[in-house]
C-alpha cells in the first residue's frame, strides 16, 4: 500500500504529454521524426522548469501505420497513461480514427500535417495547412506566368480521405478558373505503391498534348521514393511537367537521389532553408538533440513547436491542464513561427500561417521561388464546394465547428 501510494504521489509529479506517431510501417519516413521533435520539445521545457512547477513526461506509442491502431492507441494514451495532451497523426485517416475517442474522451489532439479540411473539431488544434493554406495557393502559382502558366493538370494521390477531398477542392477552383474537364487528369494509388511505370507514362502522354502541364502531388508516405525514381527514369523533368508535392519535405528527400529531381516543387509552410534567426536557433537545437548534424527539418516539425509552445502557454494562462479550460484559453494564443511572423490560433482552431513555393534542389534542400505577402488564416471549410461555402468554424462565441452564416445555426 505504500509503494502504491509513493507511485501514485510521483505520477502526480509529471504532466503526461501523449506522442502517437507511427515508428513502422509505410509512414515511419515521414512520422519518426516527429515523434523525435516532441521528445526535444518537452526535454527543452523541463530545462526551464517544466509546467505548473511539474516535470512534463512524454508517453510515446507506435500506431505502426495502422489506422483502427491510432484509435486503440489514443484510448490508451488518454484513459490509462491519463496524457494531458497529445501531439500526433500524419494521414487524415489515422485522425480520423482518433477523433471518436478525443472527444468521448475529452481530451487535446494537435494535429501537425496539411490537410483536407472539412473539418472543425473542438478537441483538435489544427496546426498544419488547410487547403488554403497549401493547395489553393500552390495551384495559383502554377497557373501564374512565374509558375509556366499550367493548363493541364494531373491530381495524383495516395488513395485516402485527405487526397481525395484535397483535389475535389481542387478540380472545382480548377473549374471554376476555366480549366476544361479534359484538361484534368486525377489518379489514386494505394499506400506504399511501388509500380509507377504505367502511371508515370500516362501523365507523359496527358502531358504531350500540346499545352504547359504540371502535377499536383498529394501521394503520401514512402511511395514517393519509387515516384519520383520512375519520373527521374521516364525522362520527365522540372521544365516538361514540373510536380508540384504537398507531403514531400526535406525528410522525404534525404532519402531519395535528388539529381533527377532538381526543378520539381513543393508548397509548405515552412522549409529549412528560411534564414532567420529564429530557425537559425531551431536548427541548432536539433542537431544537438539528435547529435547528428545531417538530419534535416520539415514543416510539420515547425506545427508541433507551434503547437507544442501555444499549449504550454494556453496550460500557464488557464492555471491547470483542465482539458476543458485549456480548450478555452488556446484562442487567440500567440507563438513566433519560425519564419520571421507570429502565429496565432483562430477560433476554427487553425493557424494563421505564411505560404511558400520551394524548388527542389541537388542537395535536398528547397529554394524558396514564392510566397505569400502576409500571413494567411486557416480555413476550416472550403468556400468552393457547395455544402461548406457558407460554414464557418467558431469555438469562441458560437461554440460551433460548422456554424451556418445563412441558417445562423449550428450543424449536426
Amino acid at each position: 500500500m505504500a509503494l502504491s501510494a509513493f507511485g501514485a504521489r510521483a505520477a502526480d509529479d509529471t504532466i503526461k504529454v501523449g506522442i502517437l506517431h507511427s515508428l513502422s510501417g509505410t509512414m515511419a519516413i515521414s512520422e519518426t521524426t516527429l515523434k523525435d521533435v516532441m521528445l526535444m520539445l518537452i526535454e527543452e521545457q523541463n530545462k526551464k522548469g517544466g509546467l505548473l512547477g511539474k516535470k512534463l513526461e512524454a508517453v510515446v506509442v507506435d500506431p505502426a501505420s495502422n489506422w483502427p491502431l491510432f484509435a486503440e492507441k489514443a484510448r490508451e494514451l488518454i484513459a490509462k497513461d491519463k496524457v494531458a495532451a497529445t501531439f500526433g497523426c500524419w494521414t487524415s485517416v489515422s485522425r480520423k480514427s482518433v477523433l471518436p475517442v478525443f472527444k468521448e474522451l475529452n481530451n487535446i489532439l494537435f494535429y501537425p500535417v496539411q490537410y483536407e479540411g472539412e473539418e472543425c473539431e473542438r478537441n483538435v488544434f489544427y496546426t498544419g495547412a488547410a487547403p488554403n493554406q497549401q493547395a489553393i495557393p500552390a495551384v495559383d502559382y502554377l497557373m501564374s506566368a512565374d509558375g509556366g502558366s499550367v493548363k493541364r493538370w494531373v491530381l495524383a494521390g495516395t488513395d485516402y480521405v485527405y487526397p481525395r477531398t484535397t483535389n475535389k477542392i481542387l478540380e472545382a477552383y480548377l473549374k471554376a478558373k476555366g480549366v476544361a474537364q479534359e484538361d484534368i487528369m486525377i489518379n489514386y494509388t494505394p499506400f506504399g505503391h511501388s509500380d509507377w511505370q504505367t502511371i508515370v507514362a500516362d501523365i507523359k502522354k496527358f502531358g504531350s498534348a500540346g499545352k504547359k502541364t504540371a502535377v499536383v502531388s498529394t501521394i503520401n508516405g514512402d511511395a514517393n521514393v519509387p515516384f519520383y525514381k520512375e519520373l527521374g527514369n521516364q525522362g520527365i523533368k522540372a521544365t516538361d511537367i514540373p510536380v508540384c508535392a504537398f507531403s514531400v519535405g526535406e525528410e522525404e528527400l534525404a532519402g531519395l537521389d535528388t539529381k533527377p529531381l532538381v526543378g520539381h516543387l513543393a508548397a509548405w509552410n515552412y522549409f529549412e532553408s528560411i534564414d532567420t534567426p529564429e530557425n537559425k536557433a531551431f536548427i541548432e537545437k536539433w542537431h544537438a538533440f539528435t547529435k547528428n548534424p545531417k538530419r534535416t527539418t520539415n514543416d510539420p516539425m515547425e506545427a508541433h513547436y507551434i503547437g507544442f509552445n501555444m499549449w504550454v502557454k494556453a496550460v500557464e494562462k488557464a492555471k491547470t491542464t483542465d482539458p476543458d479550460k485549456v480548450i478555452d484559453a488556446m484562442v487567440g494564443i500567440k507563438q513566433a513561427n519560425l519564419t520571421g511572423g507570429v502565429a496565432e490560433m483562430l477560433p476554427d482552431h487553425h493557424l494563421t500561417k505564411p505560404v511558400y513555393i520551394g524548388e527542389i534542389k541537388s542537395d535536398g534542400q528547397f529554394d524558396v521561388v514564392w510566397k505569400t505577402e502576409k500571413l494567411v488564416p486557416g480555413d476550416a471549410w472550403s468556400k468552393y464546394l457547395p455544402g461548406s461555402k457558407d460554414l464557418v468554424g467558431d469555438w469562441k462565441d458560437k461554440k460551433c465547428g460548422n456554424w451556418n452564416t445563412v441558417t445562423n445555426k449550428c450543424g449536426a
